[in-house]
């Protein structure tokens, strides 16, 4: 799983949950192919958490085999909270839980090079289906 090293707050505030505006949100860093000739692309705003991202980036590893790479283009630095379960309300914020990524509409998450064309785009579709977003296969020939 990834995480921080370190962080300079173990709580961050919550930020901002109304959905229009989340979902107007569009990327502008991280949204072109940078190393691979596949890639996968989140089309909504998420919170991946970084148990989603190791789930996608195990599976894409499988079907990449030796021959291929695979690149991670996001990380969760961002901690999150939770309060146990049966607590009534009050008593100030839980304790740190995990970490998660914020990902914007536009942003690659994950790329791949050096296998065949239906195993990149079948790999990218099977790690599209471990993380909470709606994802879209792109390639370079495609940008």
């Amino acid at each position: 799983m990834l995480f921080p090293k370190k962080v300079k707050f173990r709580k961050w505030h919550t930020g901002r949950t109304n959905a229009k505006k989340l979902a107007s949100g569009v990327e502008t860093r991280g949204v072109k192919l940078s190393f691979g000739s596949y890639g996968l692309k989140a089309m909504k705003y998420a919170r991946l958490t970084s148990n989603e991202i190791e789930a996608a980036r195990k599976v894409m590893a499988r079907y990449a085999t030796k021959s291929g790479k695979v690149w991670v283009r996001i990380f969760p630095d961002r901690p999150f909270t939770q309060k146990p379960p049966e607590v009534k309300l009050g008593k100030g914020k839980g304790d740190p839980v995990g970490f998660v990524a914020q990902v914007k509409a536009g942003r690659i998450l994950f790329e791949i090079d050096g296998v065949d064309d239906k195993v990149a785009q079948e790999a990218l579709r099977k790690a599209g289906t471990k993380i909470s977003v709606k994802t879209k296969v792109v390639s370079r020939n495609m940008m």
